[in-house]
């Protein structure tokens, strides 16, 4: 993809990280949503390296970046980013946004996360700094009879945060893989793409 010069033009960038393991519907709601309401000239869906915040190991890059393009290239302004795939060690969204930052350093960058993410984004590395370099939008999917209280910003770095508004989805790829092990129906839960590319490489067969 051929990118206009920063010299040139003010872009809105998002960034929209993840294990992707597998991407499912939440992930496309959230996606479209961001593109719309934040009029985003583009976003990118970034699959995780190695995620050291994880317990359970991710499946390889390469079955989630298939994936994930089979689940977003058709999207306009939507960019399946193997940035942290390709790099050694532990993933680091700082990294991520410090790379678009020296590549479009006149964008303004958008980072999406979930409220389970925003919980512990203090915990991130260099937090402070990719709250400078970003803004926070937390998906808000408006379902309030969770054991999970809200997410509320923290007081010093309440403008750098926003909601997203989505759908309320109550999926989650720990569900799908686990549905995917006991060999039950998936429905619409990921694109039928995508469901079929999980079948044929034998993906998510075991709990």
């Amino acid at each position: 993809m051929e990118h206009t010069p920063a010299s040139t033009t003010h872009r809105r960038i998002g960034v929209f990280g993840g294990a992707f393991d597998p991407p499912h519907a939440a992930h496309i709601t959230l996606v479209r949503s961001a593109m719309t309401n934040l009029k985003l000239d583009e976003l990118h869906v970034v699959p995780t390296g190695h995620a050291w915040h994880k317990a359970r190991p991710l499946s390889p890059a390469q079955h989630r970046l298939a994936m994930a393009r089979l689940a977003f290239s058709d999207m306009p302004g939507v960019v399946v980013d193997a940035r942290e795939t390709q790099r050694t060690g532990p993933s680091y969204t700082i990294d991520t946004l410090r790379e678009l930052h020296l590549q479009w350093p006149r964008a303004e960058l958008f980072l999406m996360m979930g409220e389970d993410q925003a919980r512990t984004l203090t915990s991130w590395r260099s937090w402070q700094e990719v709250l400078r370099l970003a803004i926070i939008y937390v998906a808000d999917r408006g379902d309030w009879n969770r054991t999970m209280p809200r997410f509320i910003a923290p007081k010093l770095y309440e403008s750098r945060f926003r909601r997203l508004q989505m759908p309320h989805m109550p999926v989650s790829a720990t569900d799908i893989r686990a549905r995917i092990a006991s060999r039950q129906d998936l429905g619409d839960l990921v694109f039928e793409s995508v469901a079929r590319y999980i079948d044929h490489h034998h993906l998510y067969q075991t709990a």
